[in-house]
């Protein structure tokens, strides 16, 4: 525990030095919050901005937070001292997926504030669909981070795969082949989870695509580690 307390401090420290990957985790409620306030369409879903957002928000701030942490300490060697230091990769991980993930949280309380939905309950399933949401996405990040040689390689690699996350739920609301092909993809489940809620409707697709992909990418990264991808270069 002293371990992941230590990991976890040192990345937040970390994080917020870093503006490229701390203005993720702002621009996107930032966003929801002005276009919520200003724009006003006509027969427009209640919610619909802060929903659009979350997802992207989802899609984008775990997942490059995640991928630039690992890639960096692993091109400037320091993760593989921090190994060396009988730091676990397990303890690693956690204190550094804690730190993402908090900050993540944080983001989640302000899509939250904003979104409209009534009730303690309601709200409190919007915030779960993003800790879900975002734990997918730092498992896609780990693998990213894990898989890469160095920062500017894993960059490269984390853009087109953000962008791919993030934008098809919003795509598929307007082509239906998208729609088809993104059905497969948590991000997009994520939305119609966010969509349903208070609706009673049965989820049960959703989920069970959300849990295969979590094992998905989690098998994935269980593989790059084997082959010593957080401790080589």
């Amino acid at each position: 525990m002293n371990n992941i307390a230590i990991i976890f401090q040192k990345q937040i420290k970390d994080i917020l030095k870093n503006k490229t990957v701390l203005i993720e985790f702002i621009i996107f409620p930032l966003m929801a919050f002005i276009m919520t306030k200003t724009v006003q369409i006509q027969d427009m879903p209640a919610g619909f901005f802060v929903k659009l957002f979350a997802v992207m928000y989802i899609g984008m701030a775990p997942l490059t937070g995640m991928s630039a942490i690992i890639a960096e300490e692993k091109e400037k060697n320091t993760l593989r001292v921090l190994l060396m230091a009988d730091v676990t990769p397990a303890q690693y991980l956690t204190g550094t997926g804690g730190c993402v993930f908090l900050i993540s949280m944080a983001g989640a309380g302000a899509f939250c504030a904003i979104s409209g939905y009534s009730g303690p309950g309601e709200k409190a399933l919007f915030l779960l669909l993003m800790a879900i949401g975002s734990l997918v996405s730092m498992l896609i990040g780990a693998v990213i981070g894990a898989g890469c040689k160095s920062q500017m390689s894993a960059t490269s690699v984390a853009v087109p795969v953000m962008m791919t996350f993030s934008f098809l739920p919003m795509l598929s609301m307007f082509n239906e082949t998208i729609k088809k092909a993104a059905e497969f993809a948590y991000s997009r489940q994520i939305m119609v989870l966010m969509d349903g809620l208070g609706k009673g409707q049965d989820n049960t697709g959703s989920v069970i695509i959300i849990v295969l992909n979590m094992m998905l990418f989690g098998g994935l990264f269980g593989v790059l580690y084997k082959k010593g991808g957080l401790g080589g270069n």
